[in-house]
Parts: C-alpha cells; structure tokens; sequence
C-alpha cells in the first residue's frame, strides 16, 4: 500500500510489514524514513541485519533471494536492508524481488531503499508486488515555494519559534539543502532559547557559520576547483565535520547532475533541464559548469565511489572514509575518471 510520508509513523505504531519501499532523491527526507522502519525492526524483535547495496560491483541479486530461504543461527528475526541507489532493479532485480517476496519467512523484514523511481516503474511487476506486500513510501524534493512553510513546521518539531521575515532569510540561505536547514535549525534553538527568533537573529546565525562551509565546497567542486575544493576539505575535517555530513550533499547534486545529463542526451536544452529541475538562479552556473565536464558515465562512476565511501563510513567497506572522500570530491571537480581521483 501507498503511504505518506507525514503517516508512516503512525503506521509503523500498529505494525510492521514484511516489506517496505523508502525512494526519493531528497537524502535527508529518505534517511529519516528509513530510520523509523529501522527502529520499528528493532521494536518490534528484529536483532539482525543484513545490508545489500545493488550498485556494489560484488553485488549479485541471488544473494538476495538466497537470503530469503536461509535461516538466521542468531536471530528469529531480521531486517533485510537493500539499497537501490538508482532507483532501478532491472530485469534480474524484478525477477529476484519477486521471489524474494513470494518465499521469505514471514517474520523478517525487507527494507528498500532507493533513488527516484519514475512513473513507469510504478507500473512494473516488482514495485506492484512490494505494494501489495508491504508499503511504499515516496519522497519529493522541498520546492522554494514550498520551504518555508516546511521550515516552520520542522522549528515548531523542536518548540522554536521563527517569524516570517526570518523563515523567508533561512529559506534563501539553504537553496533547498534540507540538511543545512536542520543544522541552522538546531543553531537557533540553542540562540534564541524560548524566544521567537527574528530575521536578524537568522542572519546573525548564517554570518556566523564555519568558514569552511560545506554547501560551498560542493559548489567549488562542481566548478571545477580541484585544489580549492580539497583545500576547503580539509579546512572541514579540522573544523570537526564528520564524511556523512558531507556525503549526502555530494550524492544529491551528483544524482541532480546524471538527471540534468540525461535530459540533455533526451533532447532538451541545459537551461530547459536546468529549469524544469527547479535548479535555483544562483547555482545554474556552477551546475552548468559540471555538465560541461562531465556525463552519464562519470556521474555513474562517482556515485558508485559514493557508495564505496558510505560503506566505508559504515563499516562494511574497506577505506579510510576521509581519503574515499577526498577521491570523491576530487573526482567532481574534474571529470569523474576514478584513475584521475586517485591521484589527487
């Protein structure tokens, strides 16, 4: 069944179904999704995982339907995590996905989670057979119209209060960065305490920022500054900033980019993408500049060492995340060839 997103907790209160699809290309809104059917596993018994990502180079559908007819020597019941990053199973996936529904044991849970899934998908076999199964869940990017209203009611989430004309500032600082809106909200909770915060309190807040700031890091990549945007991650990494924080920044606009790509290839023209991906005025430059350089190809190899590096975030891949990174940011900067990266 088809839920929303605002209505997944109080379903997951009443019970946990075998099966669930968590998609979207808005990280931070499919991250916190996920985690509440997480902890619902949890709850509800299960005290094992198992994590899969279909864009791993060892990854093999089979391991997935073989997971279903294997029982766990530890645990009675398990979450079974499958990452989809590309939002896209393929015909081996579908066939796997199928059966994977029509033998698992009824007590483990299957958790999918995945890219944007088109139109078309919604219509496939497989994404009928998790519907009918279990829950979908799907998630869409906060428009500018639509942010500051969704910025006020997260504040209100965590009791702050922020008038019009502040909410109206933080909207055009974030550009859509649902992350850095939830960090700058957590600021002013602890500024303004039980107060309403003021525009100049927001602005106060947004001078204040490190300054080596995140969210221009991912702009002077796409720009094509390799050094500078190296430098600038460093200056990150003694600052306290952690490789996930980083991460799904790099993973949205390298997901936004192959979107903009492939439109392109279709026909359309880069300013015809760029507006109908609600791309905001003041970055459609350094966004035009990474399509310069960059493909479908290399976007697919950048969000393959993404991969890499939240599996070595994890734990489940070998790397030190620090270095996966910097070959990620490198990698952004110029022309995404991992050899290239590398060397940086």
């Amino acid at each position: 069944m088809r839920l929303y997103p605002e209505k997944l907790a109080q379903d997951l209160a009443r019970t946990l179904h075998r099966v669930y699809l968590i998609s979207g290309d808005e990280t931070l809104l499919v991250q916190e999704c996920a985690d509440q059917v997480r902890a619902a596993a949890r709850r509800g018994g299960c005290n094992e995982r198992h994590v899969m990502d279909s864009s791993d180079r060892s990854f093999n559908w089979q391991d997935l339907t073989q997971d279903a007819s294997s029982m766990s020597l530890f645990a009675e019941q398990r979450l079974i995590e499958l990452r989809i990053p590309n939002g896209k199973p393929g015909a081996e996936g579908s066939k796997a996905l199928q059966e994977y529904l029509a033998q698992a044991p009824e007590t483990d849970t299957l958790l999918i989670v995945a890219g944007k899934i088109d139109k078309a998908s919604t219509n496939s076999k497989w994404y009928k057979a998790i519907d009918q199964a279990g829950a979908t869940v799907q998630l869409w990017p906060v428009n500018a119209d639509e942010l500051p209203r969704w910025l006020e009611q997260r504040a209100r989430s965590i009791s702050l209060s922020i008038d019009r004309e502040g909410l109206a500032l933080l909207a055009e600082r974030v550009e859509g960065n649902l992350l850095a809106a939830v960090q700058e909200l957590e600021k002013l909770r602890l500024l303004a305490g039980d107060s309403t915060v003021s525009a100049k309190q927001v602005a106060y807040a947004v001078a204040n920022s490190a300054r080596f700031d995140s969210f221009a890091l991912i702009d002077v990549a796409l720009s094509g500054r390799a050094g500078d945007s190296l430098r600038m991650l460093h200056g990150l990494r003694s600052e306290g900033i952690q490789p996930p924080a980083l991460l799904w920044g790099l993973v949205r606009e390298l997901r936004l980019l192959r979107g903009l790509l492939q439109a392109v290839e279709a026909g359309q023209a880069p300013m015809q993408a760029l507006n109908g991906a609600r791309v905001w005025k003041s970055r459609q430059g350094v966004i035009q500049a990474a399509m310069r350089r960059h493909s479908v190809a290399s976007c697919e190899v950048l969000l393959s060492l993404a991969s890499h590096v939240d599996g070595c975030i994890k734990g489940y891949a070998q790397g030190d995340p620090w270095e996966q990174t910097e070959w990620l940011v490198a990698g952004i900067a110029r022309d995404g060839q991992p050899g290239l990266a590398r060397s940086a």
